[in-house]
């Protein structure tokens, strides 16, 4: 991973960072350093680590060992100004099934101190695709429906920085430029974005550099353009292997 530019402050930095689920070392010794305003191409096969970086700097789960810095603030000393700065989109949807989509979106609303009346709501369910199913309850809703409400509840957190975790999964076409849209959104807004995804090329064409992990461990950093050749690719981490 290159180091940023002298006077260019980080929005992640991390020494040494492992975390460990029983006898199973998922993440061990990654380090990262991303400048403010950057996007990271996270890659690697199923079970890698992608994942499991990804919640621990968002202090979902906490590192077994190691340092790791967030938005400036220590993911264990500043856990509440992690959590204040960053959002997740990760596997799950993590919704109430009984109630509406706009139910849904007012209760992260009041669980982080955001605007909760039904106009801005509506606005970013619009954005989604969503706006027409505002009021239908989730039960009701495809995969696919879903991962756009967790997508609003993203955008929502207007964090500093975005970790999204496969955003493309249960996805239409349309739904692809929908999350390409929102990932342009974001950079030009300044936020800085970690997306892990198999869609190599896809990612490649919207993030600054790339890591490749690996049972773990960091196999591969550089542009993010660069990260299907220079051997990456026969490694077995190509975009159709991963």
């Amino acid at each position: 991973m290159s180091a940023a530019p002298p006077g260019v402050s980080l929005a992640v930095e991390a020494a040494l960072l492992c975390r460990r689920y029983g006898r199973r070392w998922a993440l061990v010794d990654v380090d990262l350093r991303l400048p403010r305003g950057a996007a990271l191409l996270l890659a690697g096969r199923n079970g890698s680590g992608k994942s499991t970086l990804l919640r621990v700097l968002a202090t979902a789960i906490s590192p077994t060992r190691g340092q790791a810095r967030v938005a400036g603030f220590d993911l264990g000393a500043d856990r509440d100004e992690v959590r204040r700065r960053t959002a997740l989109l990760g596997h799950a949807s993590y919704s109430y099934d009984g109630l509406t989509a706009i139910e849904n979106l007012r209760i992260a609303a009041r669980f982080l101190g955001r605007p909760h009346g039904k106009e801005p709501l509506r606005a970013l369910l619009d954005e989604v695709g969503l706006a027409e199913r505002s009021d239908d309850p989730v039960e009701t809703f495809s995969a696919g429906m879903r991962k756009r409400l967790a997508l609003a509840r993203v955008l929502l957190q207007d964090a500093d920085v975005v970790l999204l975790d496969e955003p493309y999964g249960q996805l239409d076409p349309p739904g692809f430029r929908l999350v390409d849209g929102l990932f342009a959104r974001l950079r030009a807004t300044g936020r800085t974005v970690l997306l892990a995804t198999h869609l190599l090329e896809r990612g490649a064409d919207l993030c600054d550099e790339g890591l490749v992990l690996e049972a773990g461990r960091v196999a591969w950093s550089g542009p993010a353009g660069d990260l299907p050749g220079q051997g990456v690719a026969a490694s077995g981490l190509a975009e159709g292997a991963l």
